[in-house]
């Protein structure tokens, strides 16, 4: 029977973590199917949060001190994971309960395995539904094609979203930076680099954002933005093309934020290094009239 590793990292959760867990626990398959080892790494909580998990049977490790970021306790994490494969959850996902059920039999043909996702907006309403689609229910992408859309910076291809993702065991080995603490885009690009994946047509999981999560803080942005162009720029000699394609597109995606954020000035800043194409003219026109229109018909950032 195979073991599936999750990885849960959590701070100050106490509001969410019991219906992680459960989501978690309560999967359609397991001891039947397939086995679960749950380890769930806390970055020094002082809420609820560690006294909510004491209730649950799971493996609980916290890290040393306090790190600012999710990265400490998901390299953990990596570092005890036993299963064949390993999935990483933050600690406000909450997974649909066929999610494992469903992906596993795909890892037969390709190391890495993602699905769809929905995005509940609390603080607009707002369900978003991140499904490719396809007749055959699932996606096939060959050696390295994930890889060169996340280098370029692509919004079409796979669905890579952290939370989608389950992969094989020998993929455990790629750790993610932790100067930071909480920057993922580089751990993507060496994740697919050269590997076979799949994605599943379906919404398996569910995020939640509020307007105080973590990726929504301009603190994470400039992070995020400075070390996604470092990651980008050391596949230069081997990929020119996606690798200027991607720094255009970095900029492209700090100008949106700054957009919805409504920082106009920095927004159009960004904008004019970005990749020139009808939708960053608009963008950047509306940045004198008319944004306010735009992000409530559009989803302009996330």
């Amino acid at each position: 029977m195979k073991k599936v590793t999750v990885i849960v990292t959590t701070f100050n959760a106490e509001d969410s973590i019991e219906n992680t867990i459960r989501s978690i626990k309560n999967q359609i398959g397991i001891n039947q199917d397939y086995t679960i080892e749950l380890i769930v790494v806390d970055d020094c909580s002082t809420d609820r949060t560690r006294e909510i998990l004491k209730n649950h049977d799971l493996i609980f490790l916290q890290t040393e001190k306090n790190s600012g970021g999710p990265n400490c306790g998901r390299n953990i994490g990596l570092g005890k994971a036993s299963g064949d494969y390993t999935c990483l959850v933050d600690h406000d996902d909450v997974w649909a309960e066929n999610k494992i059920a469903t992906l596993l039999p795909y890892l037969e043909k390709a190391s890495i395995v993602t699905s769809g996702y929905t995005v509940i907006d609390e603080s607009t309403n707002r369900t978003i539904e991140r499904v490719n689609q396809h007749e055959n229910g699932h996606v096939y992408y060959g050696k390295n094609l994930t890889f060169l859309d996340k280098l370029s910076r692509s919004l079409k291809g796979q669905n890579t979203y952290l939370g989608t993702i389950i992969f094989r065991k020998e993929l455990n080995k790629v750790l993610f930076e932790e100067h930071f603490g909480l920057v993922d885009s580089d751990w993507l690009l060496r994740l697919f680099h050269q590997q076979e994946s799949i994605e599943v047509c379906q919404s398996l999981y569910t995020r939640h954002v509020n307007g105080e999560n973590l990726s929504l803080r301009e603190s994470y942005r400039t992070k995020d933005f400075y070390y996604s162009l470092m990651s980008v720029e050391q596949f230069w000699n081997d990929y020119p093309k996606e690798t200027l394609l991607g720094i255009r597109r970095i900029h492209g995606t700090r100008a949106r934020y700054y957009y919805l954020m409504g920082d106009m000035r920095k927004a159009r800043f960004y904008f004019l290094s970005s990749k020139f194409e009808l939708k960053t003219v608009l963008y950047y026109c509306t940045t004198y009239f008319g944004s306010s229109w735009v992000k409530k018909k559009f989803n302009v950032f996330g």
